[in-house]
């Protein structure tokens, strides 16, 4: 961890208009469960179908999906990476510090939100709450992990991550049998089915297999990001 690699990568996230859209997100996810909880007489019975359809498999995506790009790709595109790249940092580090930033903003901005959205929908099951709070911030982890490799693998980080948030995680993820095994939104949901015993929490995954497939995605994803940035200078100088 490096303090100030860190202290610069908040910078950058917040010093943008996606700063913006971080707490715009969240935002719309209480304002909507709020909405429900005053309108309709018993907003319990919808709770588990809107922190999973809209939380788990949209918000939290393109929260993720803004934190991990934001602490990375914007300075990849502008060139100012190359400042960073310079100075005497184990590339390691500088992955790492800025994953673990993005990760941060994830359970501030996504982990948080799902879990107070979980109270305002049924006040009297707070224990299904927590379960989607670290459910979220389970997936978040993974997430970040594929859109920082993603972020220094291409150009297009963004509309690669917004494609993949929306189509795979937000409809395959949910609705298709073969893909759901390949859905870190699934994986999660093995995690929240674990912490709660609401009968409508399920998973198309195994706890076991999800934990495996979760380290896996992480591990993989920084290590290809750590590889990646570090032939990232060698073609800066060339």
């Amino acid at each position: 961890m490096n303090a100030t690699i860190a202290r610069l990568t908040m910078a950058t996230l917040f010093g943008h208009r996606r700063g913006l859209l971080l707490f715009i997100l969240p935002g719309v996810l209480l304002a909507l469960c709020l909405l429900l909880a005053l309108t309709l007489d018993d907003s319990a019975d919808f709770s588990i179908s809107l922190l999973q359809l809209f939380g788990l498999a949209v918000i939290v995506p393109l929260v993720s999906l803004l934190a991990a790009t934001g602490a990375l790709s914007s300075e990849i595109d502008d060139g100012s990476i190359v400042y960073l790249l310079s100075k005497p940092i184990k590339r390691s580090t500088i992955i790492l510090t800025k994953a673990l930033v993005a990760i941060a903003v994830i359970f501030v901005l996504g982990a948080v939100p799902m879990f107070v959205a979980g109270l305002i929908l049924d006040v009297h099951d707070p224990q299904t709450a927590v379960a989607f709070g670290i459910g979220s911030l389970v997936a978040g982890i993974a997430y970040t992990a594929i859109f920082i490799a993603l972020s220094v693998i291409s150009g297009n980080a963004v509309t690669i991550g917004l494609i993949y948030a929306l189509l795979w995680e937000g409809v395959m993820g949910q609705y298709v049998d073969g893909a759901k095994t390949l859905s870190v939104q699934q994986w999660s949901l093995a995690v929240i089915n674990k912490l709660t015993d609401h009968a409508d929490v399920d998973s198309a995954v195994k706890l076991p297999i999800a934990t495996i497939l979760l380290l896996a995605v992480t591990i993989i994803g920084l290590s290809l990001a750590i590889a990646r940035l570090r032939s990232l200078i060698l073609s800066t100088a060339e």
